[in-house]
């Protein structure tokens, strides 16, 4: 970097001295680093009622679910972040009163996982604080740019490389 040149953006906040080898790299360190930093902020959220957000997303994904609940396997199919562990999971729900799991009545093997009154209730509490925290968190960027966002990173969500990655993680 020439002298008198300012580092700017995520090679500065990574006290990085040498340049990215490529804009693929930056972007998608750019975009770890992001999802971090929202994830930090959320947690510390969470953490005030007593949850992991790993918890919050499973609870929101029962409440979807409704009264019949969901199959492990579904739960962990759809957490927004990998959870290899979704039975210690529903394990810590389960304790806390906010989960109660069943066996499936057509194969015994199959374990469903339902939100109970209190995870609804925790739910009802956690819904507008987190709302508002989301809205804070990314009110500077507008609406418009939200919007393109959104798209670009639905475009890297559709190529191939990431399509081959889920593919072989359902392994």
């Amino acid at each position: 970097m020439p002298r008198g040149l300012l580092k700017r953006g995520l090679q500065a906040e990574l006290k990085q001295k040498v340049p990215f080898t490529s804009r693929e790299q930056e972007a998608y360190l750019s975009l770890l680093r992001t999802a971090d930093a929202l994830q930090a902020q959320v947690e510390a959220r969470l953490k005030e009622f007593g949850l992991t957000g790993t918890q919050y997303n499973a609870l929101r994904i029962l409440r979807g679910a409704g009264a019949e609940g969901l199959p492990c396997r579904e739960i962990g199919e759809r957490m927004i972040t990998r959870d290899p562990d979704i039975t210690r999971l529903l394990n810590r729900l389960e304790d806390r009163g906010f989960v109660e799991r069943t066996r499936a009545k057509y194969d015994r093997r199959v374990i469903y996982g339902k939100i109970t009154a209190a995870g609804l209730k925790l739910l009802r509490e956690l819904d507008n604080p987190i709302e508002k925290h989301s809205r804070e968190m990314l009110r500077h960027v507008g609406q418009e740019k939200l919007r393109q966002l959104i798209e670009l990173l639905e475009l890297v969500r559709g190529g191939k490389a990431f399509h081959r990655r889920e593919a072989e993680s359902a392994e």
